[in-house]
């Protein structure tokens, strides 16, 4: 057996922060709970073993109901059955009925693939925070005076209600940014998202409405409601899953469009034999670049490059030839040039570079490492006896010069390096 590089293996459990997090928290949980359990003379005091029964089923119904958010995470109606069996069974029962419903859970997700690894985390996580959270804002809510099992909305129930709806929103939250922060070794945080955050608290409102059919209306009404509420559950997951099917086709060709918008400006400003920008582009740039100089005095100098006998080239050794030869030489301005400046295709076999911040004695030195660059490069791969070289006009920019003045001026030094014999910058 190959050995497996260290970097490359998967961490032990006991490596990972949220792992030792999550064992923290459970074993908190379970000593707090059970304490509470100890101090309320044992389990089961205002409810039997059938309602913890139902309300440990009822919870894993609840978070079986929900769905994978590509951004929130997985979304479920959990919170139902958790603050129904609070306004029911009471905030202990709850805690440890939730907590448990929390533990099994993650288990079903064997089938899908999902690591050990990964359920263990999330079973000792989720359990050790719903337990907390279920215990700590029902507590609250029984020490305020709201009534368990709640059976009427009174004024009192109408101000401590919501509290225990936002006081667990706000427990589950600061839980699942601590475990976050701890997954991702501290780097980022969980993100509070809206909607999540909305679900949760219909869910919490729809909670209060179990509670008091639960506690007040005979067992077939209750079931009654209870097969709605399942049915609209079952509903709303799989609206969710078609809406979450639409955006990811939305996403996918809107992706595809975007790729495509960035080929077509692609196209619409580079030559396609070469790469370099075209005389289109070129032409705006330059435009851009006059008007900077006269508004900021923002110098600059433009080199146009015209291929020596280019066209004895094509005829002497065909069309195909001539390309590549246009191709090599693009490439050896683009890696002698500096990525500010800015190299296009302006005709055939003519070149318009542009170099901003620059002076004409500089960009007459980079036009001539460009000269020699070409003349030494070895064509012979290409076809026997075939030989290029450059001719090149610099000048720089003068105020009262528009683009046409700017680029004739430069072309009048191009022949006048054609003429003096070619191969040859004059600025």
């Amino acid at each position: 057996m190959k050995n497996i590089p260290s970097e490359a293996r998967e961490p032990r459990l006991l490596d990972r922060p949220e792992f030792i997090y999550s064992v923290v928290l459970f074993l908190f949980a379970l000593v707090t709970v059970g304490y509470a359990v100890y101090r309320a003379d044992g389990p089961l005091q205002l409810r039997g073993w059938p309602v913890a029964l139902f309300f440990l089923l009822y919870g894993l119904f609840t978070i079986r109901m929900g769905y994978d958010h590509p951004r929130v995470g997985y979304v479920s109606f959990d919170r139902v059955a958790q603050l129904a069996s609070v306004l029911v069974m009471g905030p202990v029962d709850a805690a440890w009925v939730v907590g448990l419903a929390s533990l099994i859970f993650p288990f079903g997700r064997i089938r899908k693939g999902v690591t050990w690894r990964a359920i263990t985390i999330a079973a000792l996580n989720n359990a050790g925070l719903m337990s907390l959270m279920i215990l700590s804002c029902g507590t609250l809510y029984s020490f305020l005076g709201g009534e368990i099992p709640l059976r009427t909305l009174d004024v009192p129930e109408l101000i401590l209600l919501p509290i225990l709806i936002l006081t667990t929103q706000g427990v589950n939250e600061i839980g699942m940014r601590v475990h976050t922060w701890f997954r991702s070794r501290g780097r980022s945080g969980a993100r509070m998202n809206g909607f999540a955050f909305a679900l949760e608290s219909a869910a919490g409102l729809v909670a209060v409405l179990v509670a008091i059919i639960f506690n007040r209306m005979e067992l077939p009404i209750t079931i009654l409601l209870l097969t709605v509420l399942s049915l609209g559950m079952i509903s709303l997951r799989q609206f969710a899953r078609m809406r979450m099917d639409l955006e990811v086709i939305v996403a996918e060709r809107t992706r595809i469009l975007l790729i495509k918008t960035a080929e077509l400006e692609r196209l619409a400003t580079r030559d396609q034999l070469t790469g370099l920008y075209n005389r289109r582009y070129s032409d705006n740039y330059l435009d851009g670049r006059i008007e900077e100089f006269h508004r900021y005095h923002r110098s600059f100098a433009v080199a146009l490059i015209d291929l020596d006998h280019f066209k004895r080239i094509n005829d002497t050794f065909s069309h195909e030839v001539g390309d590549e030869v246009l191709k090599r030489v693009s490439r050896v301005f683009s890696a002698r040039c500096r990525q500010t400046d800015m190299i296009a295709r302006y005709g055939g076999e003519e070149f318009l570079l542009c170099f901003p911040e620059a002076d004409v004695a500089t960009v007459r030195e980079i036009c001539e490492q460009l000269r020699r660059a070409v003349l030494a490069e070895n064509w012979s791969d290409l076809a026997e006896g075939i030989q290029a070289s450059i001719s090149v006009g610099v000048i720089e920019i003068r105020a009262g010069m528009e683009r046409r003045e700017l680029l004739n001026e430069a072309d009048l030094k191009l022949y006048a390096a054609k003429n003096a014999g070619r191969n040859r910058v004059m600025s």
